[in-house]
């Protein structure tokens, strides 16, 4: 390492001669390489987030999905084959949970992905500041994008998901039964049936469940100045965002079903292959309350627990991490 000749040389900012250098070059180096750590820190705090995030986001859901899985099913038959009381008595409480291993195949990467979407959108909507609620126009955008993204990459998983909830054991034995059947004898579009109204419900979903939450939040914290939430503030606030978001975008949700269930328990209807047909057909046949509309009330008891539960659970753990093995270890 080059030394400087004395102090009295370096702090006047002598030129570097025989391998000493100057204060000044000293200063811009040394400058240089507190940047140089600072980025590498910034880059591990980062990386470190992410983490957390997909960890507390896959605990979440998990948790979440587990809690409604018999609703969910049930939800699932009142929108396809309206066969619900006789779940239970066919299949046992069992029964009620069929398909819930494909549900956390499913929500466990679709959660991680979609909170971990959701900061790292809301980080660069922010436009360089770190910390502080987005506008209100960027709320919602963030949590469409964040929506969009854990659905187009979990959608498979889903259309696996509804198949296994609407049948019984003959046909479908478990979750890899299921994939391998698909493929061989539908082909591999089939997997992707029903994604252009699960993309278009999606956007609004996220984008005013998110929305609805971090207003209510913010909206709190104004009014009674404060910014710590207890839990129960988290699920009322969640479960509002829950509400809404999903009674706005339903029939987009009873199309995908339709879609991805076609053929399963009865022949195949040609109505079924396009989003825009299944609308008109489901319409035309069933009405709005009784069609677009079936099964509404059902999701008005399980969507505010199951968003509540999410919302508070990601709130929760991923504040734990960044307080104890982020923050703290690394700042």
């Amino acid at each position: 390492m080059v030394k400087a000749q004395d102090k009295e040389q370096l702090l006047h900012g002598d030129v570097e001669q025989h391998g000493q250098i100057t204060h000044g070059e000293w200063y811009l180096r040394s400058h240089r390489r507190n940047a140089y750590d600072r980025s590498i820190q910034d880059t591990n705090i980062e990386f470190k987030e992410v983490i957390g995030s997909l960890s507390a986001g896959a605990v979440a859901g998990a948790i979440a999905k587990t809690t409604i899985a018999p609703l969910d099913r049930t939800k699932i038959i009142f929108q396809t084959i309206s066969v619900l009381r006789h779940t239970y008595v066919e299949h046992g409480l069992h029964g009620l949970f069929r398909g819930n291993s494909a549900t956390m195949a499913r929500i466990i990467p679709y959660a991680a992905l979609q909170f971990t979407a959701h900061e790292q959108f809301k980080r660069l909507l922010r436009q360089g500041k770190k910390k502080g609620p987005l506008p209100p126009m960027r709320r919602f955008i963030a949590g469409s994008l964040a929506g969009i993204t854990a659905a187009f990459f979990t959608y498979p998983l889903d259309m696996i998901r509804a198949r296994l909830a609407i049948t019984s054991r003959d046909r479908y034995a478990g979750l890899m039964n299921t994939i391998t059947s698909i493929y061989r004898e539908e082909g591999l579009y089939v997997y992707y049936r029903g994604l252009l109204p699960t993309i278009m419900g999606i956007m609004p979903y996220a984008g005013i469940s998110f929305f609805t939450y971090e207003s209510l939040k913010k909206l709190y914290s104004d009014v009674f100045h404060e910014n710590k939430l207890n839990p129960l503030h988290r699920l009322l606030f969640g479960a509002c965002a829950g509400l809404f978001g999903q009674s706005a975008t339903y029939p987009l949700d009873i199309i995908r079903r339709r879609m991805q269930t076609d053929g399963i328990t009865g022949p195949s209807r040609p109505e079924y292959k396009r989003m825009w047909t299944t609308a008109k057909y489901v319409y035309a046949t069933e009405g709005l309350r009784k069609g677009l509309y079936k099964g509404l009330s059902m999701n008005w008891v399980k969507g505010p627990i199951a968003v509540g539960m999410s919302f508070t659970t990601f709130d929760m753990l991923y504040g734990y991490i960044q307080r104890h093995y982020i923050h703290t270890k690394t700042g």
